[in-house]
């Protein structure tokens, strides 16, 4: 299963290189919103030269492009606003580690948003880059999942977003991007439960199965968020100028929920170790308890098959003092049958009083 995708250029290629993935090229949404602490103003762009208006303008803008960015609106954001080639090229090779690198005048971030759907788990790459006055976020997914941020700064009695500067915008798209694990790891949380019946009920392979894809996704996932808590804390003690002392107490919270959601991780990963223990010790327990079973039925027909096989040899010459008289008694046969029964019920209360059965 592939949880995140990789693109890497041919060896030799040079650095800030911009290749697009494929040779289709589905369209991108960008968003815009500019806004003061009197107004704000929504639009949507048909490119990314369209955001040329707002450079000049004295207020805050955030650039939301949704979709697979092209090379062709990478090169224009990048000219626009001054980007970095390398940063560029991180943002269209997605599956990046998450990471904080700072520039002259700018900051560019890397983020890990995931999303389960309760049979898949999808891990996406959010760039943003920060400036003075304003800031861009690119998401590969053509549904923007920022939207509830959107929501918020549209309130007239929210005056957070008005008031503040452009790192409090960031500071509200990374705690989104962080709490998006939550629900994630609520689905592996019942997923869990159930395995746990599962495995007391009846352990079978289809559960094994389970366990080792849950465990795998636990392990990409914890791979994936360790880094973005060493990218919040850098947030929340770095000095630079684009990020002010008062918005730092914000990403401080930030940061509590990243390692609320790495404890989860390890107690998850922990529990679902415990559980490969359970089944294999469940496997070990069944197999015991037929083995037990087969080694009580062979011990019961042991010393049947002596009296029978003793009886079945049929020596029978009148003449020979060694013959077997038993064989012409009137009564021979029941009476080997009643010693053959009279053995069984014997052991079987031997094994019951010593608790085998």
């Amino acid at each position: 299963m592939a949880y995140f995708s990789k693109h890497y250029h041919n060896p030799g290629t040079a650095p800030g290189t911009l290749v697009a993935k494929s040779d289709r090229r589905r369209p991108v949404t960008i968003h815009l919103i500019d806004y003061t602490e009197d107004r704000l103003e929504e639009v949507r762009l048909a490119s990314a030269a369209d955001c040329r208006d707002y450079l000049v303008r004295e207020s805050r803008t955030w650039i939301q492009v949704n979709g697979q960015a092209d090379p062709e609106t990478l090169r224009n954001l990048g000219d626009l606003f001054g980007l970095h080639d390398l940063a560029l090229e991180d943002v269209l090779n997605t599956g990046q580690r998450p990471k904080l690198e700072l520039y002259d005048d700018q900051l560019f971030i890397i983020a890990a948003m995931p999303f389960y759907d309760g049979e898949n788990l999808d891990i996406v790459q959010v760039s943003l880059f920060i400036g003075k006055n304003y800031l861009i976020c690119l998401c590969p997914l053509d549904e923007d999942p920022f939207e509830p941020v959107r929501k918020r700064m549209r309130l007239p009695n929210n005056r957070r977003f008005a008031t503040r500067g452009i790192d409090y915008l960031l500071y509200a798209l990374l705690d989104l991007v962080t709490d998006s694990a939550f629900p994630v790891l609520e689905q592996f949380g019942y997923q869990l439960e159930e395995m746990e019946t599962d495995l007391l009920e009846n352990p079978n392979q289809r559960t094994l199965a389970q366990i080792h894809s849950l465990k795998r996704e636990l392990l990409v996932l914890r791979r994936v968020l360790w880094p973005q808590r060493e990218l919040l804390t850098s947030l929340m003690r770095t000095e630079d100028p684009l990020i002010h002392a008062n918005t730092q107490v914000y990403f401080r919270d930030c940061h509590d929920h990243s390692v609320q959601i790495i404890e989860l991780l390890e107690s998850f990963r922990e529990m679902a170790t415990s559980m490969l223990d359970i089944y294999l010790s469940s496997i070990s327990q069944r197999t015991n308890e037929t083995m037990r079973v087969l080694t009580i039925i062979a011990t019961i027909f042991i010393p049947l098959t002596f009296v029978a096989g003793v009886y079945g040899m049929n020596f029978t010459n009148p003449d020979s003092p060694w013959a077997m008289p038993e064989l012409g008694w009137y009564f021979g046969y029941p009476m080997v049958w009643g010693v053959m029964i009279a053995l069984t019920a014997g052991l079987l209360w031997f094994f019951k009083r010593r608790g085998w059965m």
